[in-house]
C-alpha cells in the first residue's frame, strides 16, 4: 500500500440498530438480530486486526446505519485504533447516548466524535451536558443537527450555548418540499453554519474531480472497497489487497452528491482546506 501517502477510510458494518426514534430516520428504533450483532462484532474485530498490520498513515470515520457506541465492540474498536501510531484520526457518528467513562482508555490526541443532537429524543440540557464534559475531557467534536423547521429556535439555543470553540453544523431536511426554506430563514442557518448552502442546495458532481477511489475509500463488514457510499463500483477487497490496483483519481459519476461524508471529499470545493486536519468528524480549522 505505498500509492498513497495517507488513506481515509469510512467503515459501515452490518450494524442498523438504533435506540432513537427519530421521525426523519429509516432506522429508527430498529433492532439487529443477537446474530447480526455477533456476526457485526466479529467483522469488526478482522477490521481492527487489518489495520493493526499496517504501516501507511490511516484515517478511519466509522459510518453506523445505527448508533454505534452503544455496543461494547465499537467503543473497544474505537480506543484499540486511536493508540495505532498510523491512526492520523478514529472517529464516529454518533447520537451521544452514553456515559463517558470508556473514553478514559482512548488516546484523545487521535480519537475524535460526530455528534448529532435530535430534541425529539433528548433534552438540550442533558444533551449539553454530554457536550460539557467531552469538553472537560478534551475530546475533540462537532455537532449537528437536522435543519426542521420546529427546530430552528433551538438550534440557536444550542449554538448560544454551546462553547464558541465546537462546530454546528446543520443539515438540510431531506423529506422537505419546494420553497421549504424562506431566504430569511437560510440566511439565519448561514449565521450558524457557514457551509449549509451546500447540504441544501448541492451543486452538481457529474464530473467534479473528488478524492474517493485514490485518498479515501468506504468499506463495509466484509471488506469490499467501494469508492464511497454513494459510488457502488466495486474496487477490490481490503483484506486480499485487490484494491490497491484501483487506487487512481477519479471524477464523480453521480450528477448530485448529497452528503457531507460524499462532497467534503471534492476537490473543487472549500472543504479540504476549510476544514483540513478535522474532514472526517466535521471540526472545521481554527
Amino acid at each position: 500500500m505505498s500509492l498513497v501517502a495517507h488513506l481515509s477510510l469510512l467503515y459501515r458494518g452490518r450494524l442498523s440498530s438504533c435506540n432513537y426514534d427519530c421521525s426523519y430516520c429509516p432506522f429508527a428504533k430498529t433492532r439487529d438480530s443477537r446474530e447480526s450483532l455477533r456476526h457485526d462484532a466479529n467483522e469488526l474485530s478482522r477490521f481492527v486486526a487489518w489495520v493493526e498490520q499496517q504501516t501507511m498513515a490511516l484515517s478511519i470515520l466509522f459510518t453506523p446505519w445505527g448508533e454505534g457506541l452503544v455496543r461494547r465492540h465499537y467503543r473497544e474498536a474505537m480506543v484499540r485504533l486511536s493508540h495505532m501510531p498510523q491512526l492520523r484520526r478514529v472517529a464516529i457518528q454518533t447520537n451521544l447516548c452514553i456515559g463517558m467513562r470508556w473514553l478514559d482508555h482512548a488516546n484523545l490526541d487521535t480519537l475524535a466524535l460526530w455528534c448529532t443532537y435530535h430534541p425529539s429524543q433528548v433534552s438540550r440540557e442533558a444533551f449539553l451536558g454530554r457536550c460539557r464534559e467531552l469538553s472537560h475531557r478534551g475530546v475533540r467534536y462537532s455537532v449537528g443537527m437536522v435543519a426542521m423547521h420546529e427546530h430552528l429556535d433551538e438550534i440557536d439555543a444550542l449554538r448560544h450555548a454551546l462553547p464558541p470553540d465546537v462546530p454546528l453544523w446543520l443539515n438540510a431536511y431531506d423529506e422537505r418540499p419546494p420553497g421549504y426554506y424562506s431566504a430569511e430563514q437560510v440566511a439565519r442557518l448561514q449565521r450558524v453554519d457557514a457551509h449549509f448552502l451546500y447540504n441544501m442546495n448541492p451543486l452538481p458532481s457529474l464530473g467534479a474531480p473528488c478524492l474517493t477511489g485514490e485518498e479515501v475509500l468506504s468499506v463495509d463488514g466484509a471488506g469490499n472497497v467501494q469508492r464511497c457510499h454513494f459510488v457502488t463500483e466495486p474496487l477490490g477487497n481490503l483484506y486480499d489487497g485487490s484494491f490497491v490496483a484501483h487506487l487512481r483519481p477519479r471524477v464523480c459519476p453521480n450528477r448530485r452528491c448529497e452528503c457531507y461524508i460524499g462532497y467534503a471529499h471534492r476537490r473543487d470545493l472549500p472543504f479540504q482546506v476549510d476544514y483540513v486536519g478535522g474532514v472526517l468528524e466535521r471540526v472545521p480549522a481554527p
